[in-house]
């Protein structure tokens, strides 16, 4: 990976965020035999996990090996990566883009493919942050299986505790519900929990118990300290969107169920925005998204900017074949009486 860039180089594309989505995304253009820089900010989501999961073939691979191994793969096609941070974009009167990174280096590209992520807003209790991604959870198809059969809590600190509860009781019949802040639940919502075996917790959860750096409780303002060794808690996913918002694309509301969750920019299947030439893939489209639909949703969107960019190739060489568009014959007599008059007024008859 590079720390510098070519700011004479006009890029066919300039990839911004350099995870799963980014990388793959700039895998597929550069086999595409496309000019591709990747800026890579360096922050992956999922950097405090051990593993990531469900990755067909790379099953339990370290997170931050994945992307090494792909920033070569990609590199190995002719891919740039560099170092840094993008801050702002954008457009160019005579079409494409331009990236200004955080040093104030800037590069101009015909397409963007923007997978800067999201940020997870976790809940302000002492010890979630600093277990995030290890005994702190929330995603159970990503951390499930490694506290198979275990105590698990699930924090209440989103519309969506209940549906965390049942869905965790798959991999444990151990589970508390803490009801922390929330507000009651309903009737049938009890009636669920109780048919599935799942406690619940009254009072606020004020901290995190640990032990020898394993999480072994959740204590409650009362004092109770109620034995866990994992517990779930719904974060905030916002969109990292700051250079699609310097091109006026604005993050919308996330809902699931009916429940915002946080926000993400809108594109079609394919990850194209409503600004031609700007796609996005990942989690700053899609929060809900694993690593492996990150790495689909990147291919996906290279491709279609490919043929876009084959699309915008095949008819500035259909102009350049066909060269300067004769004039139409009122066009000709237009010129022809002006060439007349100039010479009239300019000319004495002689005989």
């Amino acid at each position: 990976m590079s720390d510098s860039i070519d700011r004479d180089q006009r890029y066919d594309v300039v990839v911004i965020g350099g995870g799963a989505a980014g990388l793959s995304g700039a895998l597929a253009l550069s086999r595409a035999r496309r000019s591709v820089l990747v800026i890579d900010a360096g922050s992956p989501r999922n950097a405090p996990a051990s593993h990531a999961h469900n990755y067909l073939g790379r099953e339990g691979v370290p997170p931050l090996e994945l992307l090494a191994t792909g920033r070569a793969e990609a590199a190995d096609y002719g891919a740039e990566i560099v170092e840094g941070e993008a801050v702002a974009a954008q457009r160019l009167p005579g079409g494409g883009f331009r990236v200004v990174q955080e040093d104030g280096t800037a590069v101009e590209a015909r397409r963007l493919l923007v997978t800067t992520g999201l940020v997870d807003e976790l809940p302000p209790v002492p010890g979630v942050a600093e277990r995030w991604g290890r005994d702190v959870l929330h995603c159970p198809y990503c951390h499930g299986w490694e506290v198979r059969a275990r105590p698990v809590g699930i924090l209440a600190a989103g519309p969506m505790a209940v549906h965390q509860a049942l869905l965790w009781r798959q991999w444990t019949d151990d589970v508390v519900l803490f009801r922390h802040t929330a507000g009651d639940f309903g009737d049938e919502e009890y009636e669920q929990l109780a048919a599935r075996g799942i406690a619940v917790a009254d009072g606020e959860v004020v901290a995190l118990e640990v032990t020898d750096d394993r999480l072994t409780g959740v204590r409650l303002a009362s004092g109770t300290v109620i034995p866990r060794e994992a517990v779930v808690v719904q974060p905030r996913f916002t969109a990292r969107s700051g250079v699609l918002e310097a091109l006026g694309l604005a993050p919308t509301a996330m809902e699931v169920a009916g429940h915002v969750i946080g926000s993400h920019v809108a594109a079609d299947p394919a990850g194209a925005t409503e600004i031609p030439g700007v796609w996005v893939a990942g989690n700053v489209a899609n929060p809900m998204e694993q690593v492996i639909g990150s790495a689909a949703a990147g291919l996906k969107a290279a491709s279609m900017i490919n043929m876009d960019l084959v699309t915008e190739d095949t008819r500035r060489a259909v102009e350049a074949r066909r060269g300067p568009l004769p004039f139409s014959a009122e066009a000709e007599r237009q010129v022809a009486e002006r060439v007349l008059g100039d010479s009239r007024h300019g000319l004495t008859e002689t005989r």
